[in-house]
């Protein structure tokens, strides 16, 4: 009989459908139970994994479905014993208001005192994990209470900083002391370090109950992937970094990219049937992966979703970079129109959701531009060597490093906010990650806008931002740092932003954190909370900040 490896997770999910993805440790029929009917899916292999997405059709607006999940006939969902409230399905009536969830970065470590990530080469404090303290809220919550959707915004498995479990699986399979060491380095260890991520009972039960939206960023691969042009050259010439990117491509296919998609669009997706129709399919699987690495240009990775008359756009910053020098971009011209194409509409609000943020403190902005400018030659190729190094050890690859593309991005912006693609939202919300802090930056356009723009971070649902990063992240942020950033920018040649913008509140957090978005018709505000333990030791929230938006 097969067995629920990883699982349930509810991902897609809207008035009328949703669809419910799992792993098994065999071929089966995978079956979902829900509001007295069944909804069933052959497995799919790729190698020795096997896989099912199972579409939940035909149901009703303002219902809350609760579903089982069987595997051959036999009930694997919930577990037998459960502490935790059945898994549901809720399709919002039209008009409800809108709660959304979000956040990013989040490594592996117990969920026990003292919380550290320990290993032979280091043991680091990590605090309280802010997504499993929601988890454990949202327990006692009726599911009329729980978020409409949950946005992960990256770093959702930490390759290169893998978890004790899998660097101890790693270590049954290969001689870590060869390069690239303890590492995650092929698709075997890829699927171990999702298994050990979801897998933990809180978080499995929080995504089989809230639908989830998911785009990837650099530390599910490499700490600099994909930073620059130079930087994959030396890659290219490891003789693991094939088995590598196609590990990391082929399982964020898999365990992310898949549910992302709605039912309408997985039915034209043509890879997608290619591997549901296979015997096997981890050679059409890995041959995508390979080929998506060496031509990026015309793979997407970005989606949307419409969450009642908001829309919500997630923009792949990661996985689709134009590398080539003079020609740098965050997305190929393809995936860019798309993205123009989804942001044209009338919505109430419109949130464009990267991983890495759009804006970022004044100071760290200019300093970017400027590396980026030095790096292409502005100062002579001794200074382009230099600022290729400053660019790997202090990570200066967001979109401000991509000047191309953060230009072409507030245009976008200002034309949304401005009516001149489709009627003006009442905001227009940048959800970002990455950065291991947290703020709302309002921002502002050389012309007048009709809707409120802003940039909301929340990073990280569990990390650790050394001192260092700490105390330069905050004096990024000061006028000092803007003023001279600007001026450097300026020397190497980078034109004047068109788009202005500023801190709502006096400083940056630090802690681990969540933030949820409130949105009901014109109306929104958000709320930033931290993860800490109460007086008993449990898990908890507590709130930082709040603000009405519009």
């Amino acid at each position: 009989m097969a067995g629920l490896i990883l699982g349930p997770l509810l991902r897609f999910a809207s008035a009328a459908e949703a669809t419910i993805w799992v792993e098994t440790d065999a071929a089966c029929e995978a079956e979902v139970r829900a509001g007295g009917r069944s909804y069933r899916r052959r497995t799919f292999r790729v190698g020795n994994h096997h896989y099912a997405l199972v579409r939940v059709a035909g149901l009703e607006p303002g219902e809350a479905y609760e579903y089982e999940v069987f595997l051959g006939g036999e009930k694997r969902w919930p577990e037998e014993g459960s502490a935790f409230p059945p898994s549901v399905i809720r399709t919002p009536p039209a008009g409800e208001p809108l709660k959304l969830v979000f956040g990013s970065c989040r490594i592996c470590a117990p969920h026990e005192p003292p919380h550290t990530l320990s290993s032979e080469k280091e043991e680091r404090g990590l605090g309280v994990d802010a997504l499993h303290s929601m988890a454990t809220r949202l327990r006692d919550e009726i599911p009329e209470d729980r978020p409409h959707a949950l946005v992960m915004l990256g770093d959702q498995v930490y390759a290169h900083k893998p978890p004790r479990e899998t660097v101890e699986f790693i270590r049954s399979r290969w001689d870590t002391s060869q390069t690239p060491g303890e590492v995650v380095a092929d698709f075997e260890e890829y699927a171990h370090l999702y298994h050990v991520a979801w897998g933990e009972p809180t978080t499995r039960w929080l995504l089989s109950t809230v639908p989830s939206a998911m785009i990837f960023d650099d530390h599910e691969v490499d700490d600099d992937w994909n930073i620059s042009e130079a930087w994959l050259e030396e890659m290219r010439s490891q003789p693991w970094w094939d088995a590598q990117i196609i590990g990391g491509y082929a399982s964020y296919w898999l365990y992310q990219h898949l549910g992302n998609l709605s039912p309408a669009a997985l039915e034209k997706d043509e890879l997608y049937a290619k591997v549901v129709s296979s015997e096997d399919a981890w050679p059409v699987l890995s041959e995508f992966a390979y080929r998506t690495h060496r031509e990026p240009e015309g793979i997407r990775w970005s989606f949307h979703r419409d969450l009642g008359n908001v829309r919500l756009v997630m923009m792949d910053s990661c996985g689709g970079r134009v590398l080539e020098e003079g020609r740098r971009s965050m997305t190929g011209d393809e995936e860019w129109r798309w993205i123009e194409s989804q942001a044209t509409g009338d919505f109430d609000h419109l949130l464009l959701g990267t991983s890495l943020p759009f804006l970022l403190g004044p100071g760290m902005h200019h300093l970017q531009s400027w590396n980026e400018a030095l790096c292409a030659g502005a100062w002579g190729r001794k200074a382009a060597r230099w600022a290729e190094g400053l660019r790997r050890s202090q990570d200066l690859d967001h979109w401000a490093s991509f000047q191309r593309s953060f230009t072409a991005l507030a245009d976008l912006i200002q034309k949304v906010a401005s009516g001149k693609r489709g009627a003006s939202p009442s905001s227009v919300i940048v959800l970002s990650g990455d950065v291991h802090h947290g703020y709302l930056a309002e921002a502002t356009f050389d012309k007048p806008v009709e809707s409120a723009v802003y940039q909301a971070v929340c990073s990280p649902f569990r990390n650790a931002l050394p001192g260092s990063k700490k105390r330069l992240q905050r004096l990024a942020w000061t006028e000092p740092a803007a003023v001279f950033g600007r001026l450097l920018s300026r020397l190497a040649g980078v034109k004047e932003e068109r788009i202005g913008w500023r801190l709502t509140h006096p400083e940056p957090w630090l802690e681990n954190q969540i933030a949820t978005l409130e949105l009901d018709g014109g109306r929104a505000a958000i709320t930033f909370e931290r993860a800490v333990l109460d007086g008993s030791g449990m898990c908890g929230l507590e709130k930082v900040y709040e603000r009405r938006l519009v």
